[in-house]
């Protein structure tokens, strides 16, 4: 395995780089090759090559998908927490006034005799 230091003046760029290292290796634990030795091996031509990226942004496309339908329920989980919130404040001030407003008495005794 070939080693190389690398200096970043990016630390996103760092993060990415790191992740492709660890793509790789996953890639090679599971097949047992580099994309090298698939490539030099032939042990894929390029209609499989152009297969597997179609694939892959296909189920990119899924990702951005479901990851914007997460953002809009959380939207909206939010905006109703927020108009409930409002809500409950309106009816609190309205309560509390005439609360202070009224002369009705704070409790009604048992008036059935």
């Amino acid at each position: 395995m070939k080693t190389k230091e690398i200096k970043f003046r990016d630390p996103v760029v760092e993060r990415v780089c790191d992740k492709f290292v660890k793509r790789s290796d996953v890639g090679y634990a599971k097949y047992g090759r580099t994309l090298h030795d698939e490539r030099t091996g032939k042990h894929k031509d390029l209609a499989g090559y152009l297969n597997d990226v179609q694939e892959e942004l296909m189920d990119a496309i899924l990702y951005i998908q479901a990851a914007k339908e997460e953002l809009n329920d959380k939207l909206v989980s939010d905006a109703i927490k927020t108009a409930d919130h409002a809500a409950f404040q309106s009816s609190s001030a309205q309560l509390d006034f005439n609360d202070r407003n009224s002369s009705l008495p704070y409790y009604v005794t048992d008036v059935t005799s």
